[in-house]
């Protein structure tokens, strides 16, 4: 399971000096993987306490960076714990689902997810 955090990272200075950057993917790092793609959503989730996204699937390379709480992340049978600041990567056909840790407590999630050349269109409220 592909999670990247700062926390894990040493910031590098950017644009002239002027700010330090974290770099969780380095430029063009996902280029052959992503190549012919395109931007397919960018969104912000909240999974409550007690809920959980079911497990699915679909053909894009989908992104959760974790705004705030904890979670249980699982991608093809692989499970581990999510924070804020991690940033996950899902690959294309992955199954994959996310529960927050506690009953009581939410997780909330900025999503992007790169289509990939050619594949069908998704409808994410029926998954």
């Amino acid at each position: 399971m592909d999670v990247r955090s700062i926390e894990s990272v040493t910031a590098s200075p950017e644009h002239q000096g002027t700010v330090p950057v974290w770099w969780l993917y380095k430029p063009r790092e996902l280029k052959a993987a992503t190549t012919g793609g395109y931007l397919e959503l960018v969104s912000e989730f909240e999974v409550k306490g007690g809920g959980a996204v079911h497990p699915h699937s679909h053909l894009t390379h989908e992104f959760y960076y974790v705004v705030s709480g904890r979670g249980r992340m699982t991608i093809d049978g692989e499970t581990r714990q999510i924070a804020q600041g991690d940033l996950v990567h899902i690959p294309p056909g992955a199954v994959h689902s996310l529960a927050p840790v506690r009953p009581h407590a939410s997780i909330r999630c900025f999503c992007f997810a790169v289509g990939v050349h050619n594949t069908p269109e998704v409808n994410y409220s029926s998954e």
